[in-house]
């Protein structure tokens, strides 16, 4: 006999967006994502699959580890083909360490998508076909700069299936003490 699955939802921790990238992210999506899958806004995942039953600690362990961050830097400092997408790649040092401290701290409960190392993208365009995918990667990046963004916060989302559900956010401090 299978022991009976977890009914709670796993969760995805997101990474917040100051306004203007999250407004320039959010209008080529909506530009260019197929609008019957286009239920999130742009978002760049941390973690797709933690443990729904741990919501309360991990949501405590994220207050308190927020608390003591400033905003993040960030580059976006190209764009990805996806096969079927377009992504913009992003980059940034303090990023990549608080990954790395947050994987530590939840290595137990990790995927093994979780557990490697994560490549930051911002998807403006998945499911559709490689042929039109290849023709936004083209003219987006016909005319890229790269430019500069900033991690606000953390996110955290229950996966039900489809839509995500919002759950809570965390901002990272303004003034780190």
């Amino acid at each position: 006999m299978m022991p009976p699955s977890d009914p709670t939802p796993p969760l995805i921790l997101t990474l917040a967006l100051d306004e203007e990238s999250a407004a320039f992210f959010n209008a080529l999506r909506q530009a260019h994502f197929p609008p019957e899958r286009n239920y999130l806004a742009a978002h760049l995942t941390l973690f797709h699959h933690l443990p729904g039953a741990e919501l309360a600690t991990i949501s405590a362990q994220l207050r308190e580890r927020c608390r003591q961050l400033a905003p993040l830097p960030l580059e976006v400092s190209g764009l990805q083909f996806l096969g079927q997408g377009v992504a913009y790649r992003v980059e940034s040092a303090a990023l990549e360490a608080l990954h790395r401290e947050l994987q530590a701290l939840w290595r137990p409960h990790l995927t093994p998508q979780d557990q490697q190392k994560r490549r930051p993208h911002v998807t403006v365009q998945n499911k559709v076909a490689p042929a039109v995918a290849r023709a936004l990667h083209a003219q987006l990046a016909a005319d890229f700069t790269p430019f500069q963004a900033l991690g606000t916060g953390l996110q955290l989302w229950a996966y039900r299936g489809g839509p995500w559900e919002w759950l809570d956010a965390f901002a990272f401090s303004e003034i780190v003490r």
